[in-house]
């Protein structure tokens, strides 16, 4: 008998990655409403992160040698994510004020990495995908929707769309680079690469802004989390993912993050649930799961 490989580590992996990344709005509101700066926070996070999976990956040599002429790949791969995404996001949400606003943006990133799956490595879809895809995303949209979109901030908008771009360049050098590297190298070098970035601004903004409480429990205790849960862990799951499912089937699950992080929130007796937001999420993972099947229909 023919045994074919299964596919339910890839669609564990990205089920737990997706929640811990639903979490991972939390933690950072949680740094934001003490009063850590966006880019204190940020950087030392990707330092942690950067130091844990070279510790990581050292100790279980699972390291690989990067090729000369894949540093750059590996540099721009850390560009869009973590510092273009990071950025965007973070500065987003802060200047539109609105959670909602910002998740039905970011739940657009599959219907942007569907584009570039297809441009860029010919990823096939059937129509019954592409139909999950879209039920998905409206079902996020109607789960966020509140009737109170009416920010007239356009220059958080514009950020949002710049973490948009970032997740979507993300995404498209990682499958690149998933065909030569491991995902404990790709994510090591992510985020090596990424505290390098951060340390700019960190040294020009973070820096005058520092103070010692930003070193005590209640601010490392969630950034820790960010560090070793949200940023190592997840990434290392998501880059898998990616390798194994596509972009296009890997990055849909991202479209539950904001789903996952208003749970939890309930379950922290922070949020309650309206009869349609159960609806609208019953919406959501029914497009998520359509999105994954497997069908014989190719779209040209």
């Amino acid at each position: 008998m023919i045994k074919t490989k299964s596919n339910l580590p890839l669609y564990i992996s990205i089920v737990i990655a997706t929640i811990l990344w639903g979490f991972s709005f939390i933690w950072t509101n949680d740094l934001i409403g003490i009063g850590v700066p966006i880019f204190i926070f940020i950087f030392i996070r990707m330092l942690l992160s950067g130091v844990i999976m070279l510790a990581f990956s050292s100790i279980t040599r699972t390291l690989q040698k990067v090729a000369r002429k894949d540093m750059k790949w590996m540099f721009l791969l850390a560009f869009f994510g973590p510092f273009i995404y990071f950025i965007g996001e973070s500065y987003g949400l802060k200047i539109t004020g609105s959670a909602t606003i910002s998740a039905v943006i970011i739940a657009t990133i599959p219907i942007f990495t569907m584009i570039m799956g297809r441009l860029l490595f010919k990823e096939s879809l059937s129509r019954l995908n592409i139909s999950g895809i879209i039920t998905a995303v409206l079902g996020i949209v109607l789960f966020v929707w509140n009737g109170s979109i009416s920010s007239e901030n356009y220059y958080g908008i514009l950020f949002l769309f710049l973490a948009v771009a970032g997740a979507v360049g993300y995404s498209s050098i990682c499958k690149r680079l998933t065909s030569t590297y491991n995902a404990v190298t790709i994510t090591t070098w992510q985020f090596l690469f990424g505290a390098i970035l951060f340390s700019i601004p960190f040294t020009i903004w973070g820096l005058p802004q520092w103070s010692p409480e930003y070193l005590s429990f209640d601010v490392l205790k969630p950034l820790i989390a960010l560090a070793v849960l949200c940023s190592s862990f997840s990434f290392v799951l998501y880059t898998k993912a990616i390798d194994g499912l596509g972009m296009t089937k890997a990055a849909i699950f991202t479209t539950m993050i904001p789903a996952v992080s208003a749970v939890a929130a309930y379950f922290l007796g922070q949020e309650s649930f309206t009869t349609m937001q159960i609806i609208a999420l019953a919406i959501a993972i029914s497009g998520v799961i359509l999105s994954q099947l497997r069908r014989s229909l190719k779209i040209i």
